[in-house]
Formats: C-alpha cells, sequence, structure tokens
C-alpha cells in the first residue's frame, strides 16, 4: 500500500526537481557545437549545446548578452558559463547562460572579424565611396576628447605646420560605456554644422577592449553616411579598428592625420617665393614684348596729313566717275522710256476689250442653248425612266400578293385553330404548358381546354393511364 502524503501534483514533483537541480549542481564552464539557433522578437537567445553524442538545450537572456560582441552561428563551437535549471512549464532541463565566448579566438576578436566582413561585402569599403580631400582647408573638425594628448598634438603639429585653419573640438569619451554613443553624436553634429572642411576621428593607442568603440556598427555606418571628408587616427600604427576601413583616409597617429590635413608653412612660404620671382620675370619679359610690338607698329602708320590728302584725291575722282555714270544712266533710262511708250500706244487695249465682249456674248448664247438641249433631253430620259420604274412596282406588287395568298392558304391548313374547327381541342395547364402526358398533371390541378370558340377550365378528380 502507498501513503497518500507521497503523491505529488505535478507541478510541485518539477518544483522539487528543480530546486535539487539548482542546490546540487553548481555553475560550471562546458564547451560545445551550437545548433537550432533561435532569435525570438524578446531579444532572447535559444539554442542547443551538443557533442557528438547528445545535447542540452540552453537559454541566453538578453541581460547577458551585454558583454558579447559577436554573433553566435549555428556550427560554432564555443566556451559557455552556464547554471543547470529545470524549466517547470515542459519539465525540460535546460542551461541558463551566463557567459559565452568563442573556442580557439577570443570575443573581440570574432566579433571584430564577423563585422569587417559584414560590412565589406556590403561595400562600405570600397574606394569608389572614398572622398578627396579639398584643395583648401580653413576649418578642420576634430572628435576626441578634450582632456587627452590627442587634441594637444593635433593643436601642436598645426601650430607649427599651418596655424592659419581654425579647429573645431567636438568633444566625446572615446573609452567605456555610452563612448560609441558619443562619439557618433559628435559625428554627426560635425557633419551636419556645414562648418568643418575635414573631420579627423582621433584617439590614443590602447588595447582592443579600448580601442572598442571604434569597431561598433552604429559609428561605421555614420562615417559612411557622412558627407565630411574623415581622417581616422585611432591608436598607433599597428592598431588597426574597423573605423580605418571605412573612413576616406587612415593616418598611423593622431599628428600624422594633422600632417596629412595641412600643408607646411614653410614650403607655402618658399612656394610663394618662387612664384612672386617667376610672376616678376614673366611681367617684365611680357612688357618688353609689348614695347616691341608697340615700336613696330608705329613705323608702319602713316602720316596723318599725307593720309589725309591721299583719301582726299580718291574721294574727288570718285565724285567725277559718279557724275559720268549718273548722267550716261539717265540718258539710257529715258531712251528705253520712250520706246516702251512707242510700244504700249500701238498695243491699245480698247479694240481687244471689244472683241473680248462679242466673243463672250455669242458665247453666252450658245452656252444657253446648250444648257436648253441638255434639261429638255434629261427631261425624256427622266419620264421614261419613271414610266418603267411604275410598271416595276405594279409588277412586283402582282408577284409578292399571289405568293402571300399561297402562303395565307398553307398557314390555315397548318393553323391549331383549323383543327379546332374539326373538334379537336388543346389543354394546358395554369403556366400555359401544353399537357402531352398524365405524368404532366396530379389530382385538383386546374387545367384549361381550348375549344375553338372558347376555353373550359376544370378541376382533375381522377387520371387514368392507358
Amino acid at each position: 500500500m502507498f501513503n497518500i502524503d507521497e503523491i505529488y501534483t505535478i507541478s510541485s514533483f518539477l518544483s522539487l526537481c528543480n530546486k535539487t537541480i539548482e542546490n546540487k549542481i553548481p555553475t560550471c564552464w562546458l564547451q560545445g557545437e551550437i545548433s537550432n539557433l533561435a532569435r525570438p522578437a524578446s531579444g532572447h537567445w535559444y539554442f542547443s549545446l551538443k557533442d557528438s553524442k547528445t545535447q542540452v538545450r540552453c537559454a541566453l537572456f538578453r541581460l547577458n548578452q551585454r558583454h558579447i560582441k559577436f554573433g553566435p552561428e549555428n556550427g560554432m563551437e564555443v566556451l559557455v558559463h552556464a547554471a543547470p535549471t529545470l524549466y517547470e512549464a515542459r519539465g525540460d532541463f535546460q542551461l541558463i547562460i551566463q557567459h559565452l565566448e568563442p573556442v580557439g579566438v577570443g570575443n573581440l576578436n570574432l566579433a571584430f572579424e564577423q563585422l569587417k566582413n559584414k560590412l565589406a561585402d556590403e561595400g562600405l569599403f570600397d574606394n569608389i565611396h572614398k572622398k578627396p580631400l579639398p584643395n583648401i582647408i580653413n576649418t578642420i573638425g576634430v572628435i576626441s576628447s578634450s582632456t587627452g594628448a590627442v587634441i594637444r598634438d593635433i593643436i601642436k603639429v598645426l601650430n607649427k605646420r599651418y596655424p592659419f585653419a581654425d579647429i573645431l573640438l567636438f568633444n566625446s569619451m572615446v573609452q567605456g560605456q555610452g563612448s560609441v554613443q558619443t562619439l557618433t553624436n559628435a559625428l554627426n553634429a560635425a557633419d551636419q554644422s556645414g562648418k568643418c572642411d575635414v573631420i579627423i576621428i582621433a584617439r590614443g593607442g590602447g588595447s582592443l577592449e579600448d580601442l572598442w568603440a571604434f569597431n561598433e556598427e552604429v559609428l561605421v555606418r555614420a562615417i559612411f553616411k557622412a558627407s565630411t571628408p574623415i581622417i581616422s587616427a585611432i591608436g598607433h600604427e599597428t592598431d588597426t579598428t574597423i573605423t580605418d576601413f571605412v573612413a576616406d583616409i587612415r593616418a598611423p597617429t593622431p599628428s600624422a592625420a594633422a600632417m596629412l590635413v595641412t600643408p607646411d608653412r614653410l614650403e607655402l612660404l618658399a612656394n610663394a617665393d618662387k612664384l612672386c620671382t617667376q610672376l616678376h620675370q614673366s611681367y617684365q619679359q611680357t612688357l618688353y614684348d609689348y614695347q616691341s610690338d608697340l615700336n613696330q607698329l608705329k613705323l608702319r602708320i602713316p602720316s596723318p596729313n599725307r593720309q589725309i590728302a591721299f583719301f582726299s584725291q580718291k574721294l574727288d575722282h570718285a565724285s567725277i566717275n559718279l557724275n559720268i555714270h549718273v548722267k550716261s544712266a539717265l540718258a539710257l533710262n529715258n531712251a528705253k522710256l520712250n520706246s516702251i511708250f512707242t510700244t504700249l500706244k500701238q498695243h491699245s487695249p480698247i479694240e481687244t476689250i471689244k472683241h473680248a465682249k462679242v466673243l463672250n456674248q455669242v458665247s453666252f448664247a450658245q452656252l444657253k442653248y446648250q444648257i436648253k438641249q441638255i434639261i429638255s433631253t434629261n427631261n425624256s430620259a427622266l419620264h421614261l425612266a419613271n414610266e418603267k420604274l411604275r410598271k416595276a412596282m405594279a409588277a412586283l406588287t402582282d408577284k409578292h400578293k399571289t405568293i402571300l395568298s399561297i402562303q395565307t392558304n398553307s398557314l390555315h391548313h397548318l393553323s391549331p385553330l383549323n383543327t379546332l374547327s374539326r373538334g379537336f381541342s388543346i389543354t394546358t395547364n395554369t403556366k400555359n404548358q401544353v399537357l402531352s402526358s398524365t405524368t404532366n398533371i396530379k389530382i385538383n390541378q386546374t387545367i384549361i381546354t381550348q375549344l375553338t370558340d372558347g376555353k373550359l377550365y376544370s378541376n382533375i378528380e381522377k387520371i387514368e393511364k392507358n
């Protein structure tokens, strides 16, 4: 016999098992392969951890993901720090993951490679997107910490090399929690201000953890979207961040970045002296050339008095020739005018007009006579055609009357009314459907009998089939 006090409900039993597991089995490290990875909208991660023989369910809640920089994938070999528990709602044994890191490579290194490969596949590092530096730089935006040595190094280099440029510092955190957001906000503010010809994003050297803010995707994408040319100067020459890949130019150090964006003032002064000397020589040579051309032109210009006398003589000759040509042309035109006047008198249009009037009168009489002849001829033809049409219509009418009489007689012989006159009748139901069989009628149904002189309405009392 069993003791009734030893009977558990399912929930009580599973609760007991869960407490036993949590109290007896310590938190431990396990190594295995990820499979069946799921990322629901809640933000939690669920997957199975397996080896060659078995597997166990795992849950990694969102709050425990804050220190995990890489993205887990199916088939990835990982090392987990987990606490065993029993999910009482389903009675499933599972592990609650408190920490997750890849096997064989560090957490940050794997995250770095994953994000780098992802952005490279999207084309963010392609040279086609790199913006060139402007030829003239008046204002340099610097994104860094106001208390670090980076801004002091940049100011020192610029004061020595090119003190004419203005420096706008956009103060931001470069390390630790919240640094990514402050760096991104500073970058957007510098880019959208419209004051910066170029932007330097810089910080000193450090470990991968110290420089990790410059490997975050949100900052990298903000750099890619910026319209202002950006120079990355992160850490020392051996340090590499994803910001270096997406920036338009990478400088090995912040000081080198300041040298990249500005010319050396000593070189500018030397070039200015050289250009000034070249300009003076060119001016002297040009002035000499123009003076020589002017002297040559002076030699080719004749005396004004001689020019005036020459053109006066030419004007006199032209005036004499013009008078001669005018008189000759006037005499010739008068002769032509007299000849034309004589010809016109010989060809006076008066007689021509009279003759044309006579011809028009004769033509009008002929036309009038021809019109009368055509009207008479057409009237005769119309009378004959009218007689033919009337006779044809009468013959056609007689023909159709004969045909109609024959068809009327035929229809009379075939008419049901003619059949009724011989003693036959037609029986229909109330829907005016002809009854040709007893199967189409029922007892007490009304029928209508059509006779030659009227209709009979009857009720069926009996149906007798042949």
